[in-house]
């Protein structure tokens, strides 16, 4: 005779759903925390390329564990290269989260390339963070390594269009040294010149085609919107993150200490994945239009004097070339 508990599934029910709260709680444990301020400073080696002349460069990014804080940190003992010269060119103003392939090192000729170069920073109330360069093989740069690094491509897969792109090349139109007064804003025009590699195609375009190819996967029993919806809360899938390919211009502030305002509003130039972010990173970024004649202008206004460098990138989604321009800004 065969005996049946009543309370059978009473109990299954139970279990399983000890099973859940356990398997949520370890994927909470596990989870990443954010941080809006207060936080360190992570030091980024990206890697080393061969240059035609036979020289190495170096190329260093970031993470700035912070969403919104954006520490200053000067050269000297808290942000500083060894051996030789501490300033290698590396920024002292550090834009939230991660910033890859931020900028690069030129070595000089005949140098000892068994060396190991160290970039250090301390920040976040005293916390110490070291970057190692050196030439291992495993750290080789090349566009199809920065192309998928960065998002614009998947890991480990390229095309012939992605290996034919070449980075966009930005030109600022007049000095690349200025004065400006407090309050009052410059303008920076920017020459930009690109391939079109890349083709732009809009997140939504591509959100689109993976919610039909859900609703199909499920039967067509979920509404666009149902899908669009768990879309945006799915933990991502990808081992890089995902960003939209298009053109764009970004200026921000690499080195100086005062709050500086860009107009228009720049595109983020850092991985912000958030859905409504104006970033390439985010889920509805749209590549804006391209200036007809392939000028950019930036109104920039600073609060406080000093001396300032900023950074503008100009980006395909794939590769970027990199412009500078130093501001004296007195009261």
């Amino acid at each position: 005779m065969i005996f049946i508990n009543k309370n059978l599934p009473k109990i299954l029910s139970w279990s399983l759903a000890l099973v859940l709260i356990s398997f949520s709680l370890i994927q909470v444990a596990q989870a990443q925390p954010s941080y809006r301020k207060g936080q360190h400073i992570e030091p980024a080696y990206e890697g080393w390329k061969r240059n035609e002349d036979g020289t190495v460069t170096l190329i260093f990014g970031y993470f700035n564990e912070n969403w919104e804080e954006e520490p200053n940190v000067p050269v000297g003992d808290n942000n500083f290269f060894s051996p030789g010269n501490p300033d290698r060119g590396q920024p002292t103003h550090f834009l939230p989260r991660r910033n890859r392939f931020t900028w690069e090192v030129d070595m000089p000729r005949g140098w000892d390339e068994d060396e190991e170069v160290t970039w250090t920073v301390t920040s976040g109330a005293g916390i110490t963070r070291t970057a190692y360069a050196s030439m291992n093989i495993d750290y080789v740069v090349d566009t199809m390594v920065i192309a998928s690094e960065t998002g614009s491509l998947g890991a480990g897969t390229s095309s012939p269009e992605s290996r034919s792109n070449v980075p966009p090349i930005a030109t600022v139109l007049g000095d690349a040294q200025r004065t400006a007064q407090v309050g009052e804003p410059i303008i920076v025009r920017t020459l930009v010149v690109d391939d079109g590699i890349p083709k732009p195609r809009a997140t939504r375009t591509r959100t689109i085609e993976a919610e039909e190819a859900d609703i199909e996967a499920a039967g067509g029993t979920l509404t666009p919107a149902q899908v669009y919806r768990a879309r945006l809360l799915r933990r991502p899938s990808r081992s890089t993150v995902g960003k939209t390919n298009g053109l764009f211009l970004s200026w921000s502030v690499y080195r100086g200490d005062g709050a500086t305002s860009f107009e228009p509003p720049q595109v983020k130039p850092w991985e912000d994945t958030r859905t409504s972010a104006n970033s390439p990173w985010g889920a509805l970024w749209t590549p804006s239009p391209i200036p007809e004649d392939g000028i950019w202008e930036t109104n920039i206004t600073f609060d406080e004097p000093g001396e300032y460098i900023l950074w503008g990138r100009a980006d395909d989604g794939g590769l970027y070339h990199d412009v500078y321009v130093t501001v004296n800004v007195t009261r």
